[in-house]
C-alpha cells in the first residue's frame, strides 16, 4: 500500500466560489449558513474540510495528472450516488483519495422517500459546509414535531440550540446536491452507469464491470468497493454480507404532494389504532402527507391507495378539512421495507446506508443515518488508506460505532411499525408528559433520533417526567 503522503497527492478537491450560481436553480452566497468544521455536532470535523486547488503546488498537480494518466486504478470505487454513497465519496476526495463514485440513476431525479431529514442530519449537511445549498432552494426548515394521540397532542422542539431545526427536501433536490458536492470534492461522477458484476478474486473485491449508457463494458478497480446502493444492493448480493436482528416487513406506506396545505414550520404526526399519517412541507410549497397501514392489510389497501388513503386522514377530521382545501399535485408513491442488519465490511468491501443496515420508514430515520454512516465510514477508511490502522481495525470499529448508535432506535421504531395501541405504561408516560414542554420536547427529540430512546426511556428520566 503507498504511503499516505503519496496517495493522497491523487486527487484535487475543489470548493464552489462565494456568490456562484447554483446549480439548483437559484443564486446565492456558499457559506452563510455553514458551520465551523469543529461544530458539536460535526461527527467527523478532520474531514470536512475541503482542499483547495489553490493548496497544491504546481509539482502535485503535475504528479496528479502523471498518475491519472498512466492508471485507472481508484482507492474507493463508490456503488450508488445517493444518499449515503456521494457523501462517502465526498469526505474520502477531500482527503485527497482517489474515488470514483457511479449510479445507474441521472440526477436530477426522485426516488421513495420519506424525505424528512432530521436536525442532527441538517447538521451534518452544515458540518460539511452544505447547509446553504439546501437553505437557498426555498426548503421550508421545521421547528416543531406534533404528535396527534386523539385525545392529545404532544408538540414539541426536534433539534437543539446548536441544531434546531428539520427539512422536509425533495429527493431530486437534495441527492444533486450531494453528487455535485461529491464532484467538486474531487470525486469522478459517473451518472447513467450500471454495475454488472462485482469483481471478486481470491475472495476480495478488487473493481466493477459495468457500462454506460452509450458504451460498451468498462472494468474498474479499486483497493475498497464501498457498497452504497439501497436496500437492493447489488453490491451486498455479490458479496454476501452476515445478516442479523432481522424482522419482517411491518408496515406499508403511500404519500404524496399537496398545494395549499401549509404547515407553519410543524412536522404532524396522527396516531390511531392500526394506522396513521403524517405531513411535512418541502419545496416549491407543496406538503408531503404520508399515510401507512400495517403490512397484513397491504393486499387490501392496493386495492383502493386514494381511498384508504383518505379514510386514514378522515381519523382527525381537523387535518381532513384542511386537506379538503388543498389540491393533489402528484401521483402517489408507496414503500413496504424489511429490517435488518448486514456486516458492513469484509475483503475489500465496504457497506453504508441502508445496503448495510435498514428499519421502517415511520421514524423518518433513513437520510440521517446514511449522512453518519459516511462520515464514520470515510473516518474508517481513512485510517486504512493513510496506514494509521489496518483494514479489519478499522473496520470493526466502524461496525461496533454504527450498531452502538442506531440500536435503541432500532428497536424503537420496529415496535412503532407494528401500529398497535401503545401498551398501558407508554400511555401512562404520554399522558404524563403531555403538557410539560421540556418532557414534550424529549419526546420530539427522541423522536427525531437527537437523543435516543435508551436516554429517553431511561428509569431515572421517566421518573423524572412522570413525578412532574
Amino acid at each position: 500500500m503507498p504511503p499516505a503522503s503519496t496517495r493522497r497527492d491523487r486527487a484535487i478537491a475543489t470548493a464552489p466560489a462565494n456568490g456562484e450560481d447554483h446549480p439548483y436553480g437559484c443564486k446565492g452566497p456558499i457559506g452563510a449558513f455553514s458551520r465551523s468544521a469543529g461544530s458539536r455536532f460535526s461527527l467527523a470535523p478532520a474531514l470536512v474540510r475541503p482542499r483547495t486547488r489553490d493548496a497544491l503546488s504546481p509539482r502535485l498537480i503535475c504528479q496528479h495528472k502523471e498518475r491519472a494518466a498512466m492508471t485507472k486504478a481508484f482507492d474507493a470505487i463508490v456503488v450508488g450516488a445517493r444518499c449515503a454513497g456521494s457523501p462517502t465519496a465526498m469526505l474520502l476526495a477531500r482527503k485527497g483519495y482517489r474515488v470514483l463514485v457511479v449510479d445507474r440513476a441521472t440526477f436530477p431525479s426522485d426516488t421513495v422517500s420519506t424525505h424528512i431529514l432530521h436536525p442532527l442530519g441538517v447538521s451534518a449537511l452544515s458540518g460539511w459546509g452544505l447547509l446553504d445549498r439546501l437553505t437557498v432552494t426555498g426548503c421550508p426548515p421545521i421547528d416543531s414535531y406534533a404528535f396527534d394521540f386523539g385525545p392529545f397532542t404532544i408538540v414539541g422542539a426536534p433539534g437543539t440550540s446548536e441544531a434546531p431545526v428539520a427539512y422536509c427536501p425533495r429527493r431530486t433536490i437534495l441527492d444533486k446536491l450531494l453528487v455535485d458536492a461529491a464532484a467538486q470534492s474531487g470525486a469522478e461522477v459517473r451518472e447513467g452507469f450500471a454495475v454488472d458484476e462485482i469483481l471478486i478474486e481470491d475472495g476480495r473485491a478488487v473493481g466493477i464491470k459495468g457500462r454506460s449508457q452509450h458504451g460498451g463494458p468498462i472494468t474498474e478497480r479499486a483497493e475498497i468497493v464501498v457498497g452504497a446502493d439501497g436496500r437492493h444492493s447489488f453490491v451486498a448480493e455479490a458479496v454476501r454480507p452476515e445478516h442479523y436482528d432481522e424482522k419482517p416487513i411491518l408496515l406499508v406506506a403511500y404519500y404524496t404532494y399537496w398545494s395549499g396545505l401549509p404547515m407553519f414550520g410543524k412536522f404532524e404526526q396522527y396516531i390511531r389504532d392500526g394506522t396513521g399519517f403524517a405531513a411535512a412541507p418541502t419545496h416549491d410549497g407543496l406538503t408531503m402527507v404520508i399515510a401507512g397501514w400495517p403490512y397484513a392489510r397491504f393486499d387490501d389497501c392496493k386495492k383502493d391507495i386514494e381511498g384508504n388513503y383518505l379514510k386514514t386522514i378522515a381519523l382527525a377530521p381537523a387535518f381532513a378539512d384542511r386537506l379538503h382545501e388543498a389540491k393533489r399535485e402528484a401521483r402517489f408513491a408507496g414503500a413496504a421495507v424489511p429490517n435488518y442488519f448486514r456486516k458492513p465490511y469484509g475483503p475489500g468491501w465496504v457497506l453504508v446506508g441502508d445496503a448495510g443496515y435498514n428499519r421502517d420508514f415511520i421514524t423518518g430515520q433513513g437520510i440521517m443515518d446514511a449522512f453518519h454512516d459516511a462520515e464514520l465510514c470515510a473516518i474508517a477508511l481513512d485510517r486504512v488508506f493513510s496506514g494509521a490502522q489496518p483494514f479489519d481495525a478499522a473496520m470493526k470499529e466502524y461496525h461496533r460505532a454504527r450498531d452502538t448508535r442506531v440500536a435503541a432506535m432500532y428497536e424503537f421504531t420496529c415496535m412503532l411499525a407494528t401500529l398497535e395501541p401503545p401498551p398501558p405504561d407508554m400511555q401512562h408516560l404520554l399522558g404524563a408528559i403531555h403538557g410539560n414542554q421540556r418532557a414534550m420536547d424529549a419526546f420530539a427529540r427522541m423522536n427525531a433520533g437527537t437523543i435516543s430512546p435508551a436516554e429517553f426511556f431511561a428509569p431515572e428520566n421517566v421518573n423524572a417526567m412522570t413525578a412532574a
